[in-house]
């Protein structure tokens, strides 16, 4: 290993045993956490990307598909309940042009596809099943696409057409629509599904489309058109008549001083309704048209014009002078007779309407409103113009047998005390464990802090205890013959950096040590100059360090 390495190793080592217990623990953590840190971003991104291959599968095409990945040997993953697959993204346009050539996902084809595949000999029967199922499989993949539906199918009956038929029926679809998992269709979606049904095809109702789901409820059935069954219908009137009359009364009487039930009965039945109605005018009868027809004959002459006259029963003839009034006839005696008759259409004022009947309508309702006596609002209400207002607002209507019933009485209020007081609990615990949550927080604030300072003043110490220098004072025995003048005020003098204040007599030092002879002066000046520096260094130990530095730097060779 080269030297450079070597006194970094070195330094590197001497520096790391200079860590105290805390240090070293914090050092332990963080490594750690790097070569954790490391290992998971280097498994994030080994990790291989997954892309969709395909998505909205059938149980079968998705059965099919996994069975072509495993054979080559292709990872993959399965979402969406199993009808999306996913694959490594350099594996995507590989397995998808396989799976065109095995013709995978079959489901997926249909639709008007299905007519680039017919002959030239294909039948008329062909030509319109064909047809008919191209439409099935556009309808399916239209509805499939909404949201909430994982699949659906659609079956049309579409009656034949022919000249031999006096009266042709209405064609019919019925749609099976299986949805996602928790996942329930709206009024709204049913709504759609039938209208985009029965647009598709020629001739199609509304209520010609019968939806169903995968649970077997009826969402619309035919001839009917209504969307769920009575009972949900009937449920919703109630529900928005009631929200309609309670807030109403919430605002005139105050909140929770009424209750309100709306009881309606739907029907169900649906049909068409034709009325005509003729009206007199008031002018006199108009005329449309008229005509008059005026036919008239004379007398005869001659030889027998005495014998003429008019042919009776059994061509009898009758005698002359009888008149008839038939049809304006008349006969004279000299056998002529004149005829007039008139023909005049009047007008008529005539009216035809023509009502389709649809289902879900409201057959009769009943409303029955509770009022709470003892609030004061109500107390001071008049419960007729209560009763109008309730009427009102319901659209109420005498005439269908539809009742509102309006009356005071006592609430029951132990529920709402007990909810008043289980909210202000609940409150009060709330605010407690904010508190809580607030000590904790600065508690554990506070404890960080106080780690940092406590943290801080080792690594300070220990930086200073590091840049400490040790001085080697044993040469001082060498200087025994010299003299060292030390101040008097020793701690003030140095801080003032004064080394020439005048020198005291200091008294022996007793010590164990000291041998039993008499010291000379010399020795006795250096043992109390070498006292004096150890307790001067006791005291300040970097300034007598720095004052024995400048000692022995001024010190000159023998």
């Amino acid at each position: 290993m080269p030297a450079a390495m070597q006194n970094a190793w070195a330094r590197l080592t001497g520096y790391v045993k200079g860590f105290s217990a805390a240090q070293r623990t914090i050092a332990v953590i963080g490594i750690a956490a790097l070569v954790l840190g490391g290992v998971a971003l280097a498994s994030f991104l080994g990790k291989a990307s997954y892309a969709p291959l395909f998505t909205g599968l059938a149980a079968a095409d998705a059965s099919s598909i996994t069975d072509q990945l495993q054979t080559d040997g292709v990872p993959f993953q399965l979402t969406d309940g199993g009808a999306t697959i996913l694959v490594p993204q350099d594996k995507v346009y590989s397995e998808r042009l396989k799976a065109a050539s095995n013709n995978l996902p079959s489901s997926n084809e249909g639709g008007y596809s299905l007519l680039d595949k017919m002959g030239v000999t294909s039948s008329e029967f062909q030509q319109d099943v064909t047809y008919k199922r191209a439409i099935e499989g556009e309808l399916a993949k239209t509805i499939s696409a909404m949201d909430g539906v994982k699949t659906a199918t659609v079956q049309l009956a579409i009656p034949e057409k022919t000249v031999f038929v006096s009266e042709e029926k209405d064609p019919t679809a019925s749609v099976f629509v299986a949805t996602e998992n928790g996942t329930q269709l709206t009024t709204d979606q049913v709504q759609s599904i039938v209208h985009l049904t029965s647009a598709a095809v020629e001739g199609m109702q509304p209520t010609d489309v019968s939806v169903v789901d995968q649970k077997g409820q009826t969402l619309s059935a035919v001839g009917t058109g209504a969307t769920g069954s009575g009972a949900d219908q009937a449920a919703d009137y109630d529900t928005t008549t009631r929200q309609k009359i309670q807030d109403l009364l919430d605002t005139t009487l105050g909140p929770g001083n009424a209750s309100v039930v709306v009881s309606a009965t739907m029907n169900q039945e649906s049909g068409t309704r034709t009325s005509e109605s003729f009206a007199q005018p008031t002018s006199g009868p108009v005329a449309l048209n008229e005509s008059s027809t005026k036919e008239q004959y004379g007398s005869g002459s001659g030889a027998g014009a005495g014998a003429t006259g008019v042919l009776g029963p059994d061509n009898i003839a009758v005698p002359n002078g009888t008149a008839n009034g038939t049809n304006g006839t008349t006969a004279s005696g000299d056998g002529g007779y004149e005829n007039e008759s008139a023909t005049k259409n009047n007008a008529v004022d005539k009216t035809t309407e023509t009502t389709q009947i649809p289902a879900g309508g409201v057959q009769r309702q009943t409303i029955s409103v509770a009022l709470n006596s003892r609030a004061q609002s109500v107390q001071n209400a008049n419960l007729q113009s209560i009763n109008d207002l309730v009427s009102a607002a319901a659209g109420a209507d005498n005439t269908r047998g539809d009742q509102v019933r309006v009356a005071m009485m006592d609430f029951d209020d132990t529920a709402a005390k007990d909810a008043a007081k289980a909210l202000q609990q609940q409150q009060q615990d709330e605010q407690q464990q904010a508190m809580w949550s607030t000590i904790r927080t600065a508690g554990i604030v506070a404890a960080v802090l106080a780690a940092a300072v406590v943290l801080a003043i080792v690594l300070a110490r220990r930086g200073r205890r590091q840049s400490r220098e040790a001085v080697d004072v044993g040469e001082l025995d060498a200087f025994a013959g010299e003299t060292f003048e030390l101040p008097l005020g020793v701690e003030d003098d140095l801080a003032l950096g004064d080394v020439d204040a005048p020198t005291v007599a200091l008294p022996t030092l007793p010590h164990d040590d000291a041998p039993t002879e008499v010291l000379t002066t010399d020795e006795i000046s250096a043992e109390r100059r070498r006292q004096e520096i150890s307790a001067l260094a006791e005291r300040d130990p970097k300034r007598t360090a720095d004052l024995l530095r400048g000692l022995l730097d001024d010190r000159t060779s023998v």
